[in-house]
């Protein structure tokens, strides 16, 4: 096989498979040190805790409420769900990636977690949904959050729809 002047001058390997197969594997090599240092943030965690028909943190305190079912948080959230969301605080968070890790603290049937975008929201922001919380487990929700106007709620230990709003600052 005879060489040009170029690959001569710069000491080519003959076989091109393996000029290619090295260049490839540079390539990649500097493509995964460069992932790894330019990596997206790793998401935030947010904590929250479910008890009897409510969740903790943006109520502010654990309301004490006794339910063994479903029906005792619908009557419950019913009687005072309204008055309660009125001295709730939207929880403001910024754009980005999330966990919201949930667990659930003495409700003796199996709960879950509901974030989704409010009112029209509903059908244009990320939603992330799961059951399976027994007692005394927790459950990590993953989502990449938009800015809007978004809820979270329990379906299974039926809570009020929380407000959070997704926005820069």
């Amino acid at each position: 096989m005879k060489l040009t002047q170029y690959e001569t001058t710069h000491n080519a390997p003959r076989n091109p498979c393996i000029h290619l197969t090295s260049r490839f594997l540079v390539g990649i090599s500097l493509l995964t040190i460069a992932g790894h240092v330019f990596s997206a943030s790793e998401p935030t965690v947010i904590h929250l805790t479910q008890t009897g028909c409510q969740f903790v943190e943006p109520e502010g305190k654990n309301l004490g409420f006794e339910t063994l079912s479903f029906d005792d948080c619908k009557q419950i959230n019913n009687q005072t769900g309204e008055k309660r969301l009125g001295e709730v605080q939207p929880m403001i968070l910024e754009p980005g990636k999330y966990i919201f890790r949930v667990q659930n603290k003495n409700v003796p049937y199996e709960l879950g977690f509901w974030l989704r975008g409010s009112g029209i929201g509903r059908l244009t922001l990320p939603s992330v949904s799961g059951g399976g919380l027994t007692e005394g487990s927790s459950k990590d929700y993953l989502i990449e959050l938009t800015e809007g106007e978004y809820v979270y709620s329990c379906p299974l230990n039926p809570t009020p729809d929380y407000p959070m709003i997704i926005k820069r600052k």
